[in-house]
């Protein structure tokens, strides 16, 4: 047991927003009795945060360099209305849309990147800018307007669920979706297997290990956690298809950050800019680059955003670059750079989603839902700070 507290002691930051979710999970489950755990609620958790989770793997590359981009939201209202003009007024084809926006989304990336990596204007300022740029340029487009309804192949990017070859398996008055229950066995198994070889290889370096029987239980808690909200998936519709983009983009993303040349250049950048300047990291280059991957990604965020509502509003993306910088922070990202981790990223928009879901469904007024996710925002920066502050003490 001592061990235990000396783990979760030492990893207060890697650990404490996981068991905060799922604390936040219980109680909503308590006050919504149990409303909050039924299988169409939390599907509709993952669709109703699917823009803010893409948004804040962006944002966390941002945030490791010790700084933020404000634009996103603007971004996004640019791009569904750039969509919602060639789709709903000049009938293209909804794929060739697709294609193009992500383009715009890169061009509007580069754009920022060029100020920011080469002019050197602060990150904060030139996003400021590009929020105000984007967001105007989409209004005019629109001239006010909503364009609507899109086609449905394009809907079925954000409302869309992976069909069952299988059939499903009625059991009493619900049919298990059994492609969703195949796909959460693999990744199961996918997982521990990558847990095993990890463990085997700390040890052949001689590494510091967790005791055989932490390690187990930690294991078999990942497995029976994910496992649980398979089953609750596939007792609705199964996997919704933008869970399966999230999925693809958090291990895409959580491959370059931790195991590629590129990410470690990210990280040391966050931590010394000039050290890493000097050892020969060109630092410019991996600036334009996170910033460019950051608008393409809001640009992906648009395309989910406007395909779930079914329309572009000049007022799609307002506050969205709020969600997305508060889910990293909350997430454990931190606020001087060099410390954070997408799926740490991804547990800080969850966390958010969960207070937005339980406070709607338990009747919380949405003035007050927005000074409770300000006051935790504030209380993750203030427990960053604080642990900083410790940790120089100690050394």
């Amino acid at each position: 047991m001592n061990t235990l507290f000396a783990l979760l002691k030492k990893n207060a930051r890697q650990y404490g927003m996981v068991i905060a979710l799922v604390a936040a999970m219980i109680f909503f489950g308590i006050l919504t009795g149990g409303i909050f755990f039924r299988p169409v609620n939390l599907t509709n958790l993952v669709l109703q945060n699917s823009y803010v989770l893409i948004l804040a793997v962006g944002m966390l590359l941002c945030t490791l360099t010790g700084n933020v981009d404000l634009s996103v939201g603007s971004v996004v209202c640019f791009v569904g209305a750039i969509c919602g003009v060639m789709i709903v007024d000049m009938h293209m084809n909804p794929f060739l849309t697709m294609f193009l926006a992500l383009l715009a989304g890169a061009l509007i990336g580069m754009w920022q990147g060029f100020w920011i990596a080469f002019v050197r204007v602060p990150p904060f300022i030139a996003t400021l800018a590009g929020m105000l740029v984007f967001r105007g340029l989409g209004q005019v487009i629109l001239q006010g307007q909503t364009k609507a309804p899109f086609p449905r192949e394009f809907q079925v990017i954000a409302s869309g669920y992976i069909p069952d070859p299988f059939g499903g398996l009625t059991i009493g008055g619900a049919t298990l979706h059994l492609f969703s229950i195949f796909i959460g066995l693999v990744i199961v198994a996918c997982i521990i297997a990558g847990e095993i070889r990890k463990r085997k290889k700390q040890k052949e370096y001689s590494f510091e290990v967790l005791p055989g029987g932490i390690w187990a239980l930690k294991v078999a808690a990942i497995a029976l956690v994910l496992m649980a909200f398979t089953v609750v998936f596939a007792l609705y519709r199964g996997f919704p298809n933008i869970l399966v983009v999230l999925g693809l983009l958090i291990l895409g993303y959580h491959f370059v950050a931790s195991r590629t040349v590129q990410g470690r250049h990210i990280y040391a950048l966050g931590g010394n800019a000039k050290a890493a300047k000097l050892s020969g990291i060109k630092t410019e280059w991996v600036m334009f680059w996170i910033y460019t991957n950051m608008a393409v990604l809001a640009s992906i965020a648009a395309l989910v955003f406007a395909a779930r509502l079914n329309a572009a509003t000049p007022k799609a993306g307002q506050n969205f670059e709020m969600d997305a910088i508060a889910a990293c922070y909350v997430g454990g990202s931190a606020v001087s750079g060099g410390i954070g981790t997408i799926i740490g990223a991804v547990v800080g928009g969850l966390f958010i989603g969960v207070l937005n879901n339980g406070m709607s469904i338990i009747g919380v007024s949405t003035d007050w839902q927005q000074g409770i996710k300000g006051f935790v925002l504030l209380s993750a920066v203030a427990f960053d700070l604080y642990s900083k502050r410790r940790s120089a003490k100690t050394v």
